[in-house]
């Protein structure tokens, strides 16, 4: 403790006088405090781009340059690209923010307002080139100067560029479509083409040839389908006549494409596919004449992904049923019957199926075509409705998912079953060979071997193609495969999988290690790590750096965690040698790092809660890391809090984790209210940075250390049956613990805050203990009876899985563990509540009822306890509009200053907002509250 309390006050010297030079943060610092997204690394290595972003307004696109260490600004760029060489880095303009809100204010529709523009800039000298407002971007990932861009076409009559489209008058036409300018542009001679009245397109990945269709006229119904060789600059007209044509692709080579279209006049239209060689400029009807070659009553979908494999011996693309005509509406409103049934048959409750009506309009079975055969194979039916293509396999087999046999109780399992069926796709011969996998199932390379994770005995299987025979090849091996802190009543779900080395063995993970597993089972188990993530607590993960990749490399860079003190890095590891090698280790938190395609750099970013991940680029072993960005340098002028893993032993005798932050200008002298947030376990996130920003739904942890608060987050340890209590256990001893220990913690200004799971157990806590000075309860569950049978509505499902099985914990149905399910819920307890509570619950929660929070509003209400709900109309679980997500952020802090430092009441809290002044008055105001008065 003396240690603990000597960290605090050495810190408290070293940082008093520059405390005073700075000020906290307020509400007007957000729009102001940057984002950096969206890094990239050209594939030589020589050249970095990165937007930062203000939260709202306009941002910056940089580029940096490896070599010289310049660094570039374009103001307002986004989503860059660079060329294969790296010459060249594409990127859009994004339209002014100020233009954009002006005309939104105007009520402009959304299509006529400004789009973003087309820009090229020169990364050896400088130059660049802006073009028009862009619809799409194409650019060739294998080395090539040319580029494709899809214009919004202005004014036709003063387009500078030529116009090479045959135009012929015909018929009108049945739909419109939107329409552009297809620019073709050599970024090296800066030669461009271009062609008005665009509707789609598709580049070939070696920028060979560009495939696309054209509407000339908006009164008729012609199409046309044009391919364009940027080796030739010739254009050849593949299809012309009256139809719609939707879907466009080209194989990797630029040899081969393929487009739906359809002759139909009618709304609900069936499309066709043709198949054309560009380079003799043939075309075959691969749907048949009058669909023939698919199943009966069947055409292509226009919902399906249209593709090449790598090869190009196989074209890819979705069919379905015919769609329906549509519904004549024949009838007057007194007469129209809305009805949906509800039926114990459906394997999806209906709100359910409404959820994903959308989703099954647009369903389509995978089937595939063989040029060279001019044969085509259905692989996908309505009995086997998933079947998982890899473009790049080799060989004739893929796996397909079956889930039919298991939909219906996936409202109250809590598992995700499926059956796995091995596919032949030149025969479409299919065979079932696992049945109720709960995850995933991988294909070998060679395709010899399928492996999978069985939940049931909690190991990894392998299954023979050849033999047809399952092997458990992790039965003799002394270590659990599962997440051995799985505290939900389910079977626990495995740590994962890496990959697939290039001998064709497996490569799984432990708590901590890599295992490299062989599929016949005749090699024992390889422990790659030599069991060094065990031995000094290190969680080691493969970190992909070639996405490309069908097989993992000789050589893996390994993220490296340690569990116990939260330290973070990347390791080397050489699987011939397994003797993994520490190449970074520090007490920051690492993003995932990005390597060039063709040289030995790799940009990262790391951070902690005092430091914002800002970018570096290094060498493969960071050994000459060097930061590039500095996206908010502002943060030096606000005070800023800090953190430290602390640990304690809760009522139970479990030790327990949790991460204590303390004030910007910390004084130990001095007495601070504190907070207590909680959700599951939050202790490994201690080295994550929180921008100060507006919240969605739960308290800002920069914002209230910057303005005088501690925090405080236990980690949670549930017993099955007993959430509540279990929150309890953890979170209160925790808080008693912090308190006992550090006397600059002020015992009486306590408050708490949690957002659904974490709301509900606010909620619950209040009524075992006046520990809390005031709480915030963000969606929460109050009565667990009701809420049992009810319907999460964002996905559909009955809540019935998540109380039986997942994260509610109790572990059995509301008939079989009733008294369970009344002792968790906050609703019976109310009574015994002498806590303030503040709820927020949307009337559009999609994820828990918004009667929830009525009922434990009504009944606080009824016994006159203080007690309030912020409802934001329309809104989801967690706030999604930036007006809503500020508004909350004031009534928090308002809140809590209220009851925990002694803030004046606002008006919002005294007396509320009457319905009638709703939209006129927010009730911020606030009035001093009288001497005395705590």
């Amino acid at each position: 403790m003396k240690q603990l309390f000597l960290f605090f006050a050495t810190f408290f010297v070293a940082a008093t006088l520059l405390a005073q030079q700075k000020k906290p943060l307020d509400h007007s610092v957000y729009d102001h405090w940057k984002d950096l997204q969206h890094p990239i690394i050209s594939d030589n290595g020589n050249y970095i781009s990165y937007e930062v972003n203000p939260q709202e307004g306009d941002g910056w696109l940089y580029l940096y340059k490896v070599k010289t260490h310049q660094l570039d600004s374009l103001p307002r760029g986004r989503k860059a690209h660079f060329t294969p060489d790296g010459k060249v880095l594409v990127y859009t303009i994004k339209a002014p923010f100020a233009q954009v809100l002006h005309l939104e204010r105007q009520k402009v529709k959304k299509d006529k307002l400004p789009k973003d523009s087309l820009a090229c800039f020169y990364t050896e000298s400088g130059k660049w080139r802006k073009f028009g407002q862009i619809l799409k971007v194409a650019i060739p990932e294998k080395s090539s100067p040319w580029i494709a861009a899809l214009m919004k076409e202005s004014n036709p009559k003063k387009s500078e560029k030529k116009d090479n489209t045959p135009k012929k008058k015909t018929k009108k036409p049945s739909e419109k479509t939107e329409k552009g300018v297809l620019l073709l542009f050599n970024t090296a001679t800066m030669d461009s083409t271009g062609f008005r009245n665009v509707t789609t397109f598709a580049f070939s990945q070696n920028g060979k040839s560009c495939v696309f269709s054209v509407r000339p006229s908006d009164t008729t119904n012609q199409v046309i389908v044009l391919a364009f060789h940027t080796g030739t600059k010739k254009t050849d007209t593949l299809f012309t006549g009256n139809a719609v044509v939707k879907n466009v692709a080209v194989d990797e080579k630029g040899e081969q494409a393929a487009f739906t279209f359809s002759t139909d006049t009618v709304p609900n239209k069936a499309f066709g596919l043709y198949y054309v060689d560009l380079d003799k400029n043939t075309k075959n009807l691969v749907s048949g004449t009058d669909f023939k070659n698919l199943r009966k009553g069947w055409a292509i979908s226009t919902h399906g992904k249209i593709f090449f494999n790598k090869a190009g011996s196989e074209l890819y693309f979705g069919t379905a049923p015919k769609p329906l005509p549509p519904l004549k509406d024949t009838l007057a409103p007194l007469e129209k019957v809305s009805l949906d049934i509800w039926t114990y048959h459906d394997t999806l409750l209906q709100p359910q199926q409404k959820v994903e009506l959308k989703k099954e309009k647009k369903r389509n079975y995978t089937a595939v075509y063989f040029p060279k055969e001019n044969r085509l194979v259905q692989l996908a039916t309505p009995q086997l409705r998933e079947v998982r293509i890899n473009p790049k396999a080799k060989g004739n087999l893929s796996l397909g998912f079956d889930n039919r046999p298991y939909l219906k109780m996936t409202s109250w399992a809590g598992q995700w079953y499926k059956d796995v069926y091995l596919i032949n796709r030149e025969t479409g011969k299919r065979k079932r060979i696992i049945r109720k996998v709960s995850g995933n199932a991988y294909l070998s390379p060679n395709q010899q071997y399928v492996a999978w994770y069985n939940v049931q005995d909690s190991a990894w299987y392998a299954y023979s193609v050849k033999t047809g025979k399952n092997i458990n090849l992790t039965k003799t091996i002394p270590v659990a495969f599962y997440d051995v802190l799985n505290d939900v009543p389910n079977m626990a779900p495995p740590y994962g999988m890496a990959g697939w080395t290039k001998n064709n063995r497996f490569v799984v993970y432990d708590r901590y290690d890599l295992w490299s597993l062989d599929p016949s089972g005749k090699q024992k188990p390889v422990n790659l790590t030599s069991g060094m993530g065990r031995k000094k607590d290190l969680r080691f993960r493969y970190v992909k750096l070639d996405k490309e990749a069908q097989t993992l490399p000789d050589k893996m860079l390994l993220s490296a965690f340690q569990l116990k003190n939260k330290k973070a890095g990347f390791y080397s590891l050489q699987i011939k040698n397994r003797n993994p090698r520490k190449l970074l280790l520090e007490d920051y938190a690492f993003r995932t790092p990005i390597k060039a395609k063709k040289a030995p750099v790799i940009i990262w970013r790391k951070e902690s809660f005092r430091v914002y991940p800002d970018l570096y680029v290094s060498n493969l072993n960071f050994s000459d890391a060097r930061q590039i960005s500095h996206a908010n340098l502002q943060q030096k002028n606000y005070l800023w809090g800090n953190v430290k893993l602390v640990q304690w032993v809760t009522f139970n005798g479990d030790t327990m984790q949790g991460l204590l932050y303390t004030p910007g200008n910390f004084d130990p002298a001095k007495k601070y209210p504190m907070i207590v947030y909680f959700y599951e376990r939050y202790s490994n996130r201690l080295h994550r940075y929180y921008a100060p920003r507006p919240i969605r739904s739960v308290i800002n942890f920069s914002y209230y250390t910057s303005n005088g608060y501690v925090i405080f987050i236990p980690d949670i340890k549930y017993r099955v049956g007993w959430p509540g209590a279990s929150a309890y256990n953890c979170v209160v001893s925790g808080t008693e613990a912090m308190i006992s220990r550090y006397p600059f913690i002020d015992r009486n200004h306590i408050g708490m805050q949690g957002q659904s799971w974490g709301g509900y157990q606010s909620a619950y806590i209040i009524t075992q203990t006046d520990l809390f000075r005031c709480a915030e309860a963000g969606a929460p569950v109050s009565n667990m009876t009701s809420a049992y049978g009810g319907i999460r509505w964002g996905s559909g499902m009955s809540r019935e899985f998540q109380y039986e099985h997942t994260q509610s914990r109790i572990g059995g149905t509301l008939w079989d563990k009733l008294p369970l399910y009344m002792q968790n819920s906050p609703l019976f307890f109310v009574p015994r509540i002498h806590t303030p509570l503040l709820i927020m619950h949307n009337d559009k929660d999609n994820a828990v009822p918004w009667y929830q929070g009525i009922e434990l509003f009504n009944a606080m209400r009824r016994l006159n306890k203080p007690v309030w709900m912020l409802v934001y109309n329309g809104q989801p679980h967690n706030l999604s509009r930036r007006a809503d997500e500020k508004d909350l952020t004031r009534r928090f802090q308002q809140f809590f200053d209220y009851y925990l430092k002694g803030a004046p009441e606002p008006k919002w809290m005294k007396q509320g907002i009457p319905a009638i002044e709703k939209g006129h008055d927010f009730g911020f105001e606030t009035e001093r509250k009288k001497d005395g008065q705590n």
